[in-house]
């Protein structure tokens, strides 16, 4: 997110993914990809020198590993078949039918 300034002074952030443009009339107007137009005090060179810190950040954070731990893990083992944990070997399965879980069906 960053920050920009409103013409009544309010501080608001926007996400930079849902700018579309950044036209300087003699006021700076946000256009986001929603029709939203925001009217802004902040000149459009500083806009786009904190959309590119934005993006440089996150590019450091990616490249670095230094994101949080959370968005590696992969959720595999909570997600697979109760059947495909069943003590019987799965060649008794043979010509069945195993059913799949919910969420692999949209695959």
């Amino acid at each position: 997110m960053i920050a920009v300034t409103r013409l009544d002074k309010q501080v608001m952030y926007l996400n930079p993914d849902h700018i579309i443009c950044i036209e300087e009339t003699p006021d700076t107007v946000i256009t986001l990809h929603n029709g939203n137009r925001y009217i802004v005090i902040d000149r459009a060179r500083s806009i786009i020198s904190r959309v590119v810190a934005f993006r440089a950040r996150i590019s450091r954070q990616a490249a670095f590993g230094t994101a949080k731990k959370y968005l590696g893990r992969t959720g595999v083992s909570q997600f697979q078949c109760s059947i495909a944990h069943a003590e019987e070997p799965l060649s008794e399965y043979q010509g069945k039918r195993i059913p799949t879980p919910f969420h692999s069906r949209d695959y």
